[in-house]
């Protein structure tokens, strides 16, 4: 998104590399910390981008500093721990209803966890960050989890109509404006919807989109006339570590939108996670994969130091 030292001083996590350089770093911090290194007696991580990843991580962190207590590094404590989560817009997980939003931003702050919002990042350097506003985010370690871009190689590919953040422009059938052959799905399609705006960059859309491609791409081979992709919202659940979970249900059921968290949303966050590996592995792989996740969570450390 251009903002001036972001590249060179902020970690994203695109990708399995830039997530064990973030594991590493983050790591290294909190070590030294606990050797007296730390700077101005805090580890301070800011992380820029109140979306689900940006909420998650801020969680998740105060949930490793908990563990590393426990495996004896007696001097980490969340009083150790200063995160800054930085968001642009007026509330956190702007694409979900305000009050998850607020819900969230309360059990964060209940983490100690320092949650702005209508705040932009204009700069980075190797101390922190930037805002408009005028303030100077002092940082350990910074985070960049704002916003969605697909990667550069996608731009213009193969003479294919992208937009802004190198998406593939497709049409209501899910076929690339410019070749009827190819179709897009997910995060790297941008795909205009009927009321107005496009499908939300989410992973239910996703699997919808794939169901409607499939279909499509069968139809298209028999000869069969194609049928428009259609977003159904069926709620969203934001996972908050160990600590909670919150979210919301839609469709026939609730009649509507129906707010939940604590362990029944922990629970149906942690049901359709089953359910999404039951459709990609078979009831009998995924069983064996619950079966080794359970020994695993015995035998091995619940957090990886190297």
């Amino acid at each position: 998104f251009n903002t001036p030292g972001v590249k060179e001083h902020c970690i994203f996590l695109d990708n399995p590399h830039q997530a064990r350089r973030f594991h590493q770093e983050m790591l290294n911090l909190f070590l030294k910390y606990s050797a007296n290194l730390g700077a101005n007696g805090k580890v301070n991580i800011a992380i820029v981008g109140g979306g689900a990843t940006g909420v998650e991580l801020s969680a998740e962190l105060h949930n490793a500093v908990k563990q590393l207590h426990s495996y004896g590094y007696k001097g980490l404590t969340n009083d150790a721990l200063n995160v800054t989560l930085v968001e642009a817009g007026e509330r956190i997980l702007p694409a979900l209803p305000p009050r998850i939003s607020s819900a969230a931003h309360n059990e964060l702050t209940k983490l100690g966890v320092r949650v702005l919002t209508q705040t932009m990042v204009t700069s980075a350097d190797e101390g922190g960050l930037h805002t408009k506003e005028g303030e100077y985010i002092q940082a350990d370690l910074m985070v960049w989890a704002a916003g969605i871009k697909a990667p550069d190689f996608m731009k213009e590919i193969g003479g294919l109509e992208t937009n802004r953040i190198n998406q593939l422009v497709v049409e209501p059938t899910l076929q690339t404006t410019r070749d009827p052959d190819i179709y897009a799905i997910g995060d790297c399609a941008s795909c205009a919807r009927p009321e107005g705006g496009f499908v939300p960059p989410r992973a239910q859309a996703a699997h919808q989109m794939a169901t409607c491609a499939m279909n499509n791409i069968l139809a298209q081979m028999n000869g069969k006339p194609l049928k428009a992709y259609q977003y159904k919202d069926h709620g969203s659940l934001v996972s908050l570590s160990n600590f909670s979970t919150v979210g919301s249900l839609m469709g026939n059921l609730t009649r509507g939108s129906m707010m939940i968290e604590g362990r029944i949303a922990r629970f149906v966050y942690i049901s359709l996670y089953r359910m999404h590996q039951i459709a990609l592995h078979g009831y009998f792989k995924t069983g064996l994969m619950m079966l080794v996740g359970s020994i695993n969570r015995v035998i091995r450390p619940r957090l990886k130091l190297h």
